[in-house]
């Protein structure tokens, strides 16, 4: 058995039980990509969402983004979630395929000339399949059918490990990295503990 050091190497920080950390890296298109346009295949649609419920939208929410520990938008109190749900500068659209809501797609034209591509995701049965590549040039036409001059994303160390190669292959350039830190979902009863098993869960001792 090995024991534990008092010490840290160079470089390392020590994380308090009950948080984690991830790496976060920004990435930004500036003109619009020289791609070919991708097709969904035939049952996929792309829904827009009106005013969506709080509920609503945190049902779609969950079902893409619990693996990945989505939070923040089922920690965020109903009344500000109403305001960016009923943003008329926020774009939400569900991925259908059928009767089945099988994605989340959220753009956010808030910042004049940009866009954020706010989320972005499908639910695990459906990836893996170019269903992703195909939704990504929905998303970059929607985005650039506006007046902006920024499109840019950021994704994490808890994201899909393909998540930063396939937005790199989509046109976007990595500009900036930051390390988030932040409570551990799973433990404020979030989001189920069995979920994310790339993260591990670090329980405080009392």
């Amino acid at each position: 058995m090995h024991e534990r050091q008092d010490f840290l190497p160079l470089g390392y920080s020590e994380l308090a039980p009950g948080m984690i950390a991830t790496v976060v890296t920004n990435l930004e298109m500036l003109e619009r990509p020289a791609i070919e346009p991708v097709s969904f295949p035939d049952g996929m649609t792309l829904e827009a969402l009106v005013s969506p419920t709080p509920t609503s939208y945190r049902t779609l929410y969950s079902k893409v983004g619990t693996e990945w520990l989505w939070s923040s938008r089922i920690l965020m109190p109903d009344d500000e979630l109403t305001a960016i749900l009923d943003n008329d500068k926020v774009d939400i659209y569900a991925v259908r395929y059928g009767a089945e809501d099988i994605g989340l797609l959220e753009l956010d034209f808030s910042v004049p000339d940009e866009c954020e591509l706010s989320y972005f995701g499908l639910v695990g049965n459906a990836t893996g399949k170019g269903l992703g590549k195909a939704l990504m040039s929905h998303a970059s036409e929607l985005a650039w059918s506006r007046p902006i001059k920024r499109f840019w994303v950021h994704t994490c160390t808890f994201d899909s490990p393909g998540a930063l190669r396939f937005y790199i292959r989509s046109g976007f350039v990595p500009y900036s990295c930051q390390v988030e830190v932040q409570r551990d979902p799973r433990l404020l009863g979030l989001l189920p503990m069995d979920v994310a098993s790339h993260v591990p869960v670090i329980i405080p001792v009392k």
